[in-house]
Order: structure tokens, then sequence, then C-alpha cells
């Protein structure tokens, strides 16, 4: 028997992976995250499954319904949303799973800023305006951040954000970054990215708060900051350059001709 923790997607059915998918139609029994993962991701589980959606369910309850599949010899498929390596609350899933000595793997899936990402068409890191992403959030109700991830400090990098799980503190994100993003910096705020009602919200630093306001977006949202999202200036990177060459790409003889020192 295992455990197969499954990064669902940010929420359309199709956005989910073929591993994760298959695992779903075969096992036993599917413990699925409703908050955030919609009905139709679990749709093809077996006729026979047994399917339960754990958003009113506490951690402890969860894993009665691991040790009870394990107890039937039946395998789980775990499904949370976006990827588990991001704010997905399994590390302590399997740190119980472990103490149970009970197996599990995990089976990545589509990130909400990846997500994000294709929506608005847009590349997160750009030649010579920013070849960093960064992944973070802020303290509301959850965990307090760790000394040195405030917005404040993770600002000075001036490295495009992808803030999750803060657009209820959205104003306190725009005083943070401005003075390192300045009052112009773009930034785009998509809300449940990838379900049918999908909303992005563009604007500045400056105005992205009123505009987030008037949308009457309080959760599941992801805020994107950073120069990429508003600039087309941006140089061509070398990868596809004409002179860039590599091991599968060796110098044409016009290149190899230009390069070549005079006598």
């Amino acid at each position: 028997m295992s455990v197969h923790f499954i990064g669902a997607g940010p929420g359309a059915p199709d956005l989910i992976t073929v591993r994760g998918l298959k695992i779903i139609k075969q096992v036993g029994v599917v413990l699925y995250a409703g908050s955030l993962v919609p009905e139709a991701v679990v749709a093809e589980a077996s006729p026979g499954a047994t399917v339960i959606d754990t958003a009113p369910l506490h951690l402890d309850e969860i894993i009665n319904e691991m040790i009870a599949a394990n107890d039937k010899g039946l395998d789980v498929a775990r499904v949370h949303s976006g990827d588990p390596s991001l704010y997905g609350a399994v590390a302590e899933q399997m740190r119980r799973l472990d103490d149970l000595g009970i197996d599990y793997d995990v089976t990545p899936g589509v990130s909400a800023y990846a997500a994000a990402s294709a929506a608005m068409k847009s590349e997160l890191t750009l030649p010579g305006i920013s070849q960093t992403v960064v992944l973070t959030r802020t303290a509301v109700r959850a965990s307090e951040m760790p000394d040195g991830e405030d917005l404040a400090t993770l600002g000075k990098s001036g490295a495009t954000l992808a803030i999750h799980l803060s657009v209820n503190n959205i104003k306190n994100v725009v005083q943070e970054l401005i003075p390192n993003y300045g009052k112009d910096c773009p930034v785009v705020v998509i809300f449940r990215v990838s379900w049918p009602d999908e909303k992005i919200i563009r604007g500045t630093l400056e105005d992205i708060r009123f505009k987030v306001k008037e949308a009457n977006i309080t959760r599941t949202a992801l805020i994107m900051v950073g120069r990429v999202l508003g600039d087309h200036t941006f140089e061509d990177s070398r990868l596809y350059a004409a002179d860039h060459h590599h091991v599968l790409r060796p110098p044409s003889k016009e290149v190899s001709k230009a390069s070549a020192p005079t006598t």
C-alpha cells in the first residue's frame, strides 16, 4: 500500500500530469483538497473508489483516512492543488507517514506561478531585466515568515516576485515593495488561474490595491511583481543568436570566417 501525493495543478482538469491522472484512476481511495481542487480533477476516479473532500478535515482526520486505507491494503491518491513542493502542507503528512511506516511518493504538478505566466503570455526571466524568480508569501493568519524573508528584504534583489496567499494583505505588500521597485512597477493579480472564472488584473504598485478592491478579490489569487511584466525593450537571449554556438550547434562557416583573426 502507498500514499501518492499528487499535484493537481492550478485548477483546470487538463493541467494535471498524465502520471497524476493515471494514479487517480487506479487507487482505491482519493483524498482531495476540495477548497482548491475542483471535483472535475478527481472525476475520473474508479467507480468503486472512495472519494473524500478533505477541506473540512483536520490533519489527524486526514491521516486516519490513510491509516484506514492502509489497513485494507488500498492505495491512496492524496491530491493537492498546484505543486506539492509549494505551500502544500504535505511535509507534516509525510512526517506522520514516516512515523507510521507507511510508504508514499510524490508526483509534481503545475504551480500557480507557472500557470499565471502562461495566462499572461509572459516570460518571468528576461535578459538584462530579471534572471531570478522569488516565490514567497506574507504572514497574515498563516505561519510567521522567518527572519530575512520579508518583502522589503527580498525586494532589494529586484527579482520577479510571485507572492502567494497574500491578496488580502495587498496594502502591506505594496507598501513594502514601493521603496525598491517604484510606484510604476508593473503588477498583475491573477484570481483562480485556469478556472472558468479566472480574472487577470493589471496595474502598478501605485494603483493595484484599488483595482483589486474594486474587483472584490479577497482570496485564491497570486500577486506577480516585476519589470519583466511590462518591459518590451529587453535584449534577445543569446541562446538562439546566430553567432552563439555549442556542441549541438557548431559555428557556421560564415561565423567562423567572421571571427577568424586577420593577418
